[in-house]
């Protein structure tokens, strides 16, 4: 019998086993690289011809614009009246946006503060204080809200507002009578065309879509972050502070100027109730005047070869401060995500 420690030992291998494909697809999917291709090119294919759409309209603008430069015998931007086409035969045209951008301006700064931290507020409410039921039903009617058309905005400012702001115009003028923007100088009872009781239209509209976009950003926030706060001790203001708010800088930010941009472009419930003068007045309880939007609504239909050209070239302003205004909101988010 063969002693068993003069055998030669065997040697077990382990069984070679395929290595597994790692997924590279989204749901652990294999990815298929015919499909890649395909998405790649049409969502380029898309971005390129949103530029291409963009610049189009630009050179659109700026094409039919050239008669109104070439024939205006003042200043384009600093000139306040608006007098394309004159009533004699041979007559000169004066024209200009300066008291165009600044109503413009002025009721959408104003929509923007009134708007803007009432948006935040019912934003953080929704998502972090009411129950449940309560935030699906308010959250609902925030959404509804941005459905409204923008001429029922207008005949409840030109029905409602205006008739009832006397009270708070006269409050402010009281109390607030030695700013100059609260100064109501003329006698009588105030008429409430104002760049103020605009930007209260404004504030209204715009203010279900900053409110709709900054609830989805608070949403966004880690769970960890929250319930980290809370159980180190702090309180859900103090959780909000620290937590939410910093990390939904960004978004709040994009939010607010793209309610300003709507601001900015609206038209049918500005020129329902802002009165047609080409002034400028810091004085916002006074009757207003008009804006871009609201003046290329009102003169549209009585302008001549001149005069179309004209409103051409303001809704070329327009589109270059929303266009600015954009950017600027690009840069401030980029940088703050740096940070």
């Amino acid at each position: 019998m063969a002693d068993p420690s003069t055998q030669p030992a065997t040697v077990t291998r382990p069984t070679d086993r395929p290595t597994p494909e790692k997924p590279t697809g989204l749901g652990g999917q294999k990815s298929t690289r015919g499909g890649d291709a395909v998405f790649k090119f049409v969502s380029t294919g898309a971005g390129a011809i949103l530029l291409a759409i963009m610049a189009a309209i630009a050179v659109f603008l700026v094409y039919k614009s050239v008669d109104a430069f070439t024939s205006n015998d003042s200043n384009f931007f600093t000139t306040k009246d608006w007098n394309p086409d004159p009533s004699e035969p041979g007559g000169a045209s004066s024209f200009g946006i300066a008291a165009l951008t600044f109503h413009t301006l002025m009721t959408g700064l104003i929509a923007m503060i009134i708007a803007v931290p009432v948006a935040i507020g019912i934003a953080l409410f929704i998502t972090f204080y009411a129950p449940r039921r309560l935030s699906q039903t308010l959250g609902y009617l925030v959404d509804l809200l941005a459905a409204v058309p923008s001429v029922v905005y207008g005949l409840w400012g030109l029905f409602f507002l205006v008739p009832n702001m006397t009270g708070l115009s006269d409050f402010l003028d009281r109390y607030l009578g030695w700013i100059p923007l609260f100064d109501y100088r003329p006698t009588g009872i105030p008429g409430n065309r104002s760049d103020f009781t605009v930007g209260i239209v404004l504030a209204v509209m715009i203010l279900p879509i900053i409110a709709a976009i900054t609830r989805e950003v608070f949403r966004q926030v880690p769970p960890a972050h929250v319930e980290g706060a809370l159980a180190l001790g702090a309180t859900r203001w103090e959780m909000i502070r620290l937590s939410v708010l910093p990390f939904g800088r960004a978004g709040m930010t994009s939010a607010a100027i793209l309610g300003l941009g709507r601001a900015l472009g609206e038209t049918l419930a500005v020129t329902i109730i802002l009165a047609s003068a080409y002034n400028i007045n810091f004085h916002i309880l006074e009757n207003g005047g008009v804006t871009f939007a609201s003046n290329i609504a009102n003169k549209y239909d009585e302008a001549g070869d001149i005069g179309t050209s004209a409103l051409i070239a303001s809704g070329l302003c327009l589109f270059v401060i929303t266009l600015v205004v954009n950017s600027l909101s690009q840069l401030i988010v980029r940088r703050k995500k740096e940070a």
